[in-house]
């Protein structure tokens, strides 16, 4: 039992060193229908990054190669959000259309939704098998009892 708390306090301890140092990143399972999906995180090439008008929240759609194209997605807190408590809310899904950038989207696979009382951002969620499709995220942020949500609509189309 000693060796188990020891353990436990060394690992909260690093934990703590690297956020501390901003050098902390996040990966979290997808958990979306197909069993093939990886591990995602809030990195890549960024192929879309709006800022919702109310200067609360901004919601990010990243891509890799791997995994025959993942793409991931994070809706930051911002302005006052910052740092603040709040319940937030991210999901990304991959279309069926290859081209139409900015319109609706068909989904074939959805990402798990992360929703909680965040302080700087939800996500990661991602979902795989991207390079020849397009994506769309939504997200939202609740704020003072109002909710600000945003989506992308199709983005990332190889058309």
């Amino acid at each position: 039992m000693r060796t188990l708390r020891k353990s436990l306090y060394s690992l909260l301890a690093a934990v703590g060193i690297m956020l501390t140092m901003g050098g902390f990143t996040t990966a979290s399972a997808n958990t979306s229908e197909n069993p093939e999906t990886a591990a995602v995180s809030c990195s890549g090439h960024i192929t879309y990054s709006r800022t919702h008008p109310s200067g609360l929240g901004e919601l990010v759609i990243y891509y890799n190669s791997s995994n025959g194209g993942t793409n991931s997605a994070c809706f930051y807190h911002r302005g006052a959000a910052y740092g603040v408590p709040a319940n937030t809310s991210v999901q990304i899904v991959r279309c069926t259309q290859t081209s139409g950038e900015g319109q609706a989207c068909t989904a074939d696979q959805t990402s798990r939704r992360d929703t909680g009382n965040f302080s700087f951002y939800a996500g990661p969620v991602g979902v795989t098998g991207t390079a020849a499709r397009c994506v769309a995220a939504a997200g939202y942020i609740d704020w003072n009892g109002v909710r600000y949500s945003m989506s992308s609509g199709r983005q990332g189309c190889p058309n």
